[in-house]
């Protein structure tokens, strides 16, 4: 029989170990693939945890077909945006859920039309949504499309449920001449928020979500972002930082 001389060495011996195993009756010494983790800032864990929510609003939103023209893809286009937002903290735990919060300036489109300002109101004491626009600047071809947010709980989670609907010229309400509204007393519901976004074929208006929603609040805090930090394990202690950071 012919007898095996020496020991096959791959790859190369690092300081993170080795792994020894039998292949084709020789000894192979290779260096572990298996990697340390080094953990993370808490900079770091504040990006992710803004990443996790904008991921968790485009589970929800990408139902109501939102359009971001100017990215390669709608859901780039939203989280580039949505990462702009506060960061808000849950525990590791509860990330699995993709918990999301109602809160001003989440994205619902992107585009290259004049954005339509707004803002809640009342008109004539009546609840309402107003709009930097007038009915008679809609032209042929241009649609009005209403995003509605509600801060809901699904199966013990916070949630942000998206709707969308067009609006007919007739439900715009003019305030003088320059503004209009939208009169109902959904915009008194301090769980909701809205977004009308004008589109005209591929095209469409930058708009962001406008509500009275404070439910957020409380998981921006930096007392919240040191207890979620600590239930993921990793986080180091340095550099201190605020959530706005």
């Amino acid at each position: 029989m012919k007898k095996e001389k020496g020991i096959t060495f791959t790859g190369r011996l690092r300081s993170d170990g080795i792994t020894i195993y039998q292949k084709q009756g020789k000894t192979i010494i290779r260096s572990s693939s298996r990697r340390t983790s080094k953990g993370f800032t808490i900079k770091q864990f504040i990006q992710r945890q803004r990443m996790r929510h904008a991921i968790a609003l485009w589970r929800e939103l990408e139902y109501c077909y939102p359009m971001f023209t100017e990215a390669k893809s709608a859901y780039n286009g939203f989280v580039s945006l949505a990462n702009r937002l506060p960061a808000v903290f849950v525990a590791k735990r509860d990330a699995m859920y993709h918990p999301s919060f109602l809160m001003p300036g989440i994205p619902v489109s992107d585009g290259t039309l004049p954005e339509l300002k707004q803002r809640l109101g009342e008109v004539d004491g009546k609840a309402a949504l107003i709009i930097d626009f007038s009915p008679l600047s809609l032209r042929k071809g241009q649609e009005l499309r209403l995003f509605t947010a509600e801060q809901t709980m699904q199966n013990d989670a916070p949630k942000v449920a998206f709707e969308v609907r067009n609006v007919q010229k007739g439900e715009l309400v003019a305030v003088d001449k320059m503004s209009s509204a939208l009169i109902g007393e959904e915009f008194a519901d301090d769980n909701k928020g809205w977004a009308l976004v004008l589109v005209m074929g591929e095209s469409c208006s930058s708009q962001s979500i406008v509500t009275r929603c404070k439910f957020y609040e409380q998981f921006t805090t930096e007392e919240l972002m040191n207890e979620a930090a600590k239930t993921y394990g990793r986080v180091k202690k340095r550099p201190y930082l605020s959530p706005g950071r």
